[in-house]
């Protein structure tokens, strides 16, 4: 060995030793103890591909200026709401139910409010419709943010309904998130036609670094809402897309995606707005100054209590994870949840699963099929440990993807929105939720849940400790990789 080749080994021996060193230093600080460990082992093991994917993607929140502006959003809304009355609430609140409402006031700002209806649309050309009638209603503006926006077949209705809402002289403003729809197909044709339409539209968290525009990539803005005139909203799992996503490999494999909306009148509306705005005001730093006035709607015409809790990397907690965790401890009776993916943090599996030990009815509604490999095998490496604590889990059959949100508690609290129970949700993903205290929406979401029931099949721990060992292997692998965040 020549000594130019001696030195040569003892940089690299030296720079992988400063590597692992700072490693050590700067993943575990301000992150979770599995992410941190996943993370290390990945520089550990494979240096090179680590640093670079943890250069990359390692940092969970957003630019400081983006969270600077959530913060002053946030300041806002407090300030605007702070002596305002939102309806009538509904008597005799559970104290722990008064408790998560603090919760989710103090971290993301929105105040609870009466007097509302809510109505859940479970089928998926249905909704769609009842968004495009809402839209030939509108007189004043529309309010339209999706994660994914296609103009396509299925979507003619309410792409046209745009088009004459804009003719009519109504604003239409638009949000669609960048990542999510650049390369997919329609992209191209739905910009130029909401363009021609008149609309004002914008990308959410584009990555454009040639244009300043720049973020981690996989830091998306997965809500999906509608607010027509500030009185009356649509928000839930849907997007504005064929039930195929337009993707060949879906229309190969013959997969439909299943999806619950609701339309809601009363003040919430206006906490739905301000969830548009705020990500319109993030997007573009314009202040809509005709809507200012965020709860101008003092009553409605229901008797629900609800309540908009926002997430995602603009915040500096995990406001939909606190959320659920906190209605699993307070359940007395049952937990019903749907989620296509589930993928637990370590609280989240201890909660759902000391749920089943406190005596609790819980189930699980999940896809007998994924989309997505990594997610699907990562959520499968928890069935075993769900079915032995007592979680009943239903599988949504093949070829139809479950794609519902939403846990309902007891007999008079639920939770529904965009948000999944997997940790990309909880810390990667701009989401929103609603929480709900009223019986008659628990019993219309009950009702949604038999339906899925009907079409589901019961998986068995005895069926699950049958599955081979290539499985087992592909399935502990995917939950590894899903730690790192």
């Amino acid at each position: 060995m020549t000594f130019s080749a001696t030195w040569w080994l003892v940089l690299v021996f030296i720079f992988d030793m400063v590597v692992r060193i700072a490693a050590i230093i700067v993943v575990p600080r301000n992150r979770r103890p599995g992410s941190a460990t996943a993370w290390l082992l990945a520089i550990y093991f494979i240096p090179l591909i680590g640093v670079l994917l943890f250069l990359l993607i390692g940092n969970p929140r957003l630019p400081r200026k983006r969270r600077r502006k959530q913060r002053a959003i946030n300041d806002y809304i407090r300030e605007t709401s702070e002596q305002l009355a939102f309806g009538t609430l509904r008597p005799n609140a559970p104290e722990w139910f008064t408790s998560l409402v603090t919760l989710n006031r103090n971290l993301g700002a929105m105040p609870i409010t009466g007097d509302n209806s809510a109505h859940l649309i479970s089928e998926y050309q249905e909704s769609l419709d009842a968004m495009a009638a809402e839209i030939d209603r509108a007189q004043s503006f529309v309010h339209c943010e999706f994660y994914i926006l296609q103009a396509d077949e299925s979507t003619e209705g309410f792409f046209s309904a745009l088009e004459r809402a804009a003719a009519r002289g109504v604003r239409v403003r638009v949000l669609l998130d960048h990542w999510a729809n650049r390369g997919k197909p329609y992209y191209k044709r739905t910009l130029k036609r909401l363009t021609a339409m008149g609309a004002e539209w914008h990308l959410m968290l584009p990555v454009q670094p040639f244009k300043g525009r720049y973020q981690r990539p996989d830091l998306r803005n997965h809500r999906k809402l509608l607010v027509v005139d500030g009185l009356v909203a649509f928000m839930g799992s849907q997007n504005v897309t064929d039930s195929t996503y337009n993707l060949r490999k879906n229309i190969k494999r013959g997969l439909h995606w299943v999806d619950l909306m609701a339309r809601m009148e009363g003040p919430v509306v206006a906490s739905i707005d301000a969830v548009f705005l705020s990500d319109w005001y993030s997007e573009t730093d314009e202040v809509i100054e005709t809507e200012r006035d965020l709860f101008s709607v003092s009553t409605g015409p229901g008797d629900l209590d609800c309540q908009i809790v926002p997430s995602g990397p603009g915040f500096d907690f995990e406001n939909n994870l606190r959320l659920f965790l906190g209605l699993m401890h307070s359940a007395q009776r049952k937990v019903i949840v749907v989620s296509p993916y589930f993928v637990p943090d370590e609280a989240l599996l201890l909660a759902i699963t000391t749920a089943c030990h406190r005596g609790l009815q819980v189930e699980l509604f999940v896809s007998e099929e994924g989309d997505q490999a990594i997610v699907y095998h990562a959520q499968r490496s928890y069935y075993e440990v769900l079915l032995r604590a007592g979680v009943k889990i239903w599988m949504y059959k093949k070829p139809y993807i479950l794609h519902s949100k939403s846990m309902s508690i007891d007999d008079e609290i639920a939770i529904f929105g965009s948000s999944n129970m997997d940790m990309r949700s909880f810390g990667l993903n701009m989401e929103i939720s609603m929480l709900v205290r009223g019986t008659e929406f628990v019993e219309e979401l009950r009702g949604v849940e038999d339906k899925y029931r009907r079409v589901s099949r019961e998986l068995t721990l005895d069926e699950w400790t049958q599955q081979p060992l290539r499985s087992t292997v592909l399935d502990n692998l995917a939950r590894l990789t899903s730690a790192l965040q």
